[in-house]
C-alpha cells in the first residue's frame, strides 16, 4: 500500500511538474521573466499559507531554521524559477522539460565533486557522460544557428540548482519534526522575499494585454504548478529521499514534450527525439546503478 501510494505521488508530481513548462510559455506572452517568477512565488506562497491556516499548521520558528529555509528557497525556487522564465523566452517548453531531466545527473556530479560519491562505477560514469552527450545533441552546437544558446544554458543551470536545493532540503530540513506543509509554505514565502528585490529589473514594466487564457495560465502556474507541486515535492523528499525525488525528472520530458507539441504546436524533430532518448538512457543507467548499490 505504501509503495503504491509512493508511485501515485511520483506520477502526479511528474504530471504537474511536467506541465509547468507549458504554463510558463503561455504566461510569458504577457509578463516579463521577473514578473513570471514573482507572481508564481506570491501565488504559490498564498496557496500554502491558506492551506496552513485551514489545517491548523504554523510556520516554523527560529532564526536557524529560517536561515536554512532561505538557502533552500534560493536554490530550489528563486534561482531556478527565474532561469526557467528567462530561458523559455527562446527555448520550447518541451525542450525545457528535457533539459530539466538532467537534474539526477547534476545530483551525481555534485556528489562526485563534494566527495559524497566515492568509487564511481563504470555504469554510473557512463550514464553521466551519456546523459550530457544527449544534452549536447539537443544543443547541436555544430549547427549555424545553435538551438537555444545561452537560454538553454540557463535552463541547465536551473536543473543543477534543483539538484543542490533537493539535497539541501533532504539533509537540513525534512525529518526534523516540522510538517512538510509548514516547510513548503515557509520556503515559498522566503522565495517571494528573495525575488522581490529583482522587480526593478523588468518587474515593474506595464503588463502586456492579458487574455483570459493567460490569466488562467498565471493562476494555474502559481497555485497548482508552484504551490501544490512544491508541497508534493516536499512530501516526496520526506518519504522517498532527495535522490529518489530527482527521478521524477525521467517522466518530465514525456509530459512537457507532449503538451508542447499538442498545445503549442512546437517542433519535435528527429534530433530532439534522439537527444531526449540519450538523456533518459543516461539518467536511467545512473539510477539503475544507484539502486543496485543500495
Amino acid at each position: 500500500m505504501g509503495r503504491t501510494r509512493g508511485w501515485a505521488r511520483i506520477g502526479v508530481l511528474a504530471l504537474l511538474w511536467g506541465s509547468t513548462f507549458l504554463w510558463i510559455d503561455l504566461v510569458l506572452d504577457a509578463l516579463t521573466p521577473v514578473q513570471v517568477t514573482f507572481s508564481r512565488c506570491v501565488l504559490g506562497a498564498a496557496t500554502l499559507l491558506v492551506a496552513c491556516l485551514c489545517s491548523g499548521r504554523r510556520l516554523p520558528k527560529g532564526r536557524r531554521i529560517w536561515g536554512r529555509v532561505l538557502v533552500a528557497a534560493f536554490f530550489c525556487n528563486a534561482l531556478p524559477f527565474a532561469l526557467f522564465s528567462i530561458g523559455q523566452q527562446t527555448v520550447d517548453s518541451g525542450v525545457a522539460g528535457v533539459l530539466n531531466a538532467t537534474t539526477p545527473l547534476w545530483s551525481l556530479l555534485i556528489g562526485v565533486v563534494l566527495g559524497s560519491e566515492r568509487g564511481l562505477r563504470p555504469t554510473r560514469l557512463g550514464g553521466l557522460l551519456l546523459g550530457f552527450a544527449g544534452v549536447v545533441l539537443i544543443f547541436a552546437p555544430w549547427r549555424a544557428t545553435v538551438s537555444g544558446g545561452w537560454a538553454a544554458v540557463a535552463i541547465l543551470v536551473a536543473a543543477a540548482s534543483y539538484a543542490v536545493g533537493f539535497a539541501f532540503m533532504g539533509h537540513f530540513l525534512v525529518g526534523r519534526g516540522i510538517p512538510t506543509l509548514s516547510l513548503s509554505a515557509a520556503q515559498l514565502v522566503a522565495a517571494t522575499a528573495l525575488t522581490a528585490p529583482t522587480l526593478p529589473a523588468g518587474g515593474l514594466t506595464p503588463v502586456r494585454i492579458v487574455s483570459p487564457m493567460t490569466l488562467v495560465a498565471v493562476v494555474i502556474l502559481g497555485v497548482v504548478a508552484t504551490g501544490v507541486t512544491f508541497h508534493l515535492t516536499y512530501q516526496t523528499i520526506a518519504a522517498e529521499g532527495a535522490t529518489n525525488t530527482t527521478t521524477v525528472g525521467y517522466l518530465l520530458p514525456v509530459v512537457s514534450v507532449t503538451l508542447g507539441v499538442v498545445v503549442l504546436d512546437e517542433e519535435f524533430g528527429l534530433r530532439i527525439a534522439l537527444g531526449m532518448a540519450v538523456v533518459l538512457v543516461g539518467v536511467g543507467l545512473v539510477r539503475r546503478q544507484a539502486q543496485l548499490s543500495g
